[in-house]
């Protein structure tokens, strides 16, 4: 396999860079890179921007909306678009939801919810996790029972990331109680505004309010809004998955961080030399690239793989674990290289047009916030130690 990019890669890669230089306002990437809350305009902003070009959907199939590019070019875009700190574009719809209704949808639902992702007329969440479900997600309680021309859906979600901003959240529910607990669950899509849903707050342990609770009390959802079959909805939530791990491995984001990283170590002094130059501490940061690397690999291969009409369980597990991991001992190191820098912790600091003092280094300044926040990376998506367990079953039949 050759890892290094061909002409034609090269060049898209010089056209990207261009592109984004010329259309990724200088504010909004500024916002980006020093860890400011970005606003529901921010994040909408940039997923107009990308759709207008054509470049929004770029995983999905050209009749859809896709654009074509191989898994390498859609690798390059990630990278090209973290390197400049773009914003993340909220993957609810357009990696989660999109995939699974072009796959399992019908034709209507098709031509309904694929347009309106794009568009951004339609901001979804996710329905997964309850309290005492989460890795264990096929132990969901969430019923739906059909009425006629309808289901009534009661009960409860958890850490709904940005459900503050959606009108629409796919969920998963329980639609019978017969066989084994994964042969009970179908897929439904649900109006946020239907009388009976409730969403609540909670707020992380850096102080932001990014996840949310949601309560269904005799909640009226259309049967067609159910997607595929009655009770295989298992089979749904799996394929999803692949693409929700996927993207909670982070890649772009690692090499962004690896290379902050490596900055700050060249500029922080301890014991009369920069700290990149301690043997202990540079053979930490060579162990994350040396990951990261293989790491970047394992993304191609996964990508590549589900170009091609498949969902790679195993793959996407072990890229789940190592890419959540990297993530967090760059952010570790991070942190371990300003010092005592790295304890204030500042919520000011995270609003448009805050211009310090800060406590130390400006660079020191989101650190303690990044790395609080990032600690749950390792769980959500289906925990690490779950994912061991795939990979086992997978691979080894245990």
């Amino acid at each position: 396999m050759d890892l290094n990019y061909s002409a034609k890669e090269l060049a898209f890669q010089a056209e990207l860079r261009q592109w984004l230089a010329e259309n990724l306002p200088a504010e909004l990437a500024h916002k980006v890179k020093h860890e400011q809350n970005l606003t529901k305009a921010d994040m909408q902003g940039w997923h107009d921007t990308l759709n207008s070009r054509g470049w929004l959907a770029n995983h999905w199939p050209e009749e859809y909306g896709g654009t074509g590019w191989t898994p390498i070019e859609r690798h390059i875009f990630e990278e090209e678009c973290c390197l400049a700190y773009a914003p993340r574009i909220v993957p609810f719809g357009l990696s989660m939801l999109g995939p699974v209704l072009i796959k399992y949808g019908n034709a209507a639902q098709k031509a309904h919810w694929l347009p309106r992702i794009l568009d951004g007329s339609d901001w979804w969440c996710q329905g997964y996790s309850e309290p005492g479900a989460g890795s264990d997600l096929a132990s969901l309680k969430c019923r739906a029972v059909r009425d006629g021309d309808h289901y009534m859906v009661n009960g409860q979600k958890t850490w709904t990331t940005l459900g503050q901003y959606a009108n629409m959240i796919f969920m998963l529910v329980r639609t019978s109680n017969e066989g084994k607990p994964q042969e009970g669950i179908s897929f439904l899509l649900i109006d946020m505004n239907t009388p009976g849903v409730e969403l609540r707050p909670i707020h992380l342990l850096e102080g932001t309010h990014e996840v949310n609770e949601v309560f269904f009390t005799d909640v009226k959802v259309p049967v067609e809004n159910l997607v595929g079959e009655e009770n295989k909805g298992w089979t749904y939530a799996k394929y999803l998955l692949t693409y929700e791990r996927t993207n909670i491995a982070g890649i772009g984001f690692s090499m962004v961080g690896l290379a902050e990283l490596k900055e700050i170590a060249a500029k922080t002094r301890r014991a009369g030399r920069a700290l990149d130059q301690d043997p202990l501490f540079a053979a930490r940061m060579a162990r994350a690239e040396i990951d990261l690397e293989n790491a970047k690999i394992t993304n191609l291969r996964v990508v590549s793989a589900a170009a091609g009409g498949g969902a790679p369980g195993a793959e996407s597990s072990m890229l789940k674990i190592k890419g959540t991991e990297i993530r967090q001992e760059l952010d570790s190191l991070k942190r371990q290289a300003v010092g005592r820098y790295a304890v204030p912790f500042v919520p000011e600091a995270f609003e448009p047009g805050f211009n310090g003092p800060y406590v130390g280094p400006e660079h020191a300044a989101p650190l303690a916030r990044h790395y609080f926040n990032n600690r749950k990376i390792s769980i959500f998506g289906g925990s690490n130690e779950i994912q061991k367990n795939i990979i086992s079953k997978m691979i080894l039949g245990l």
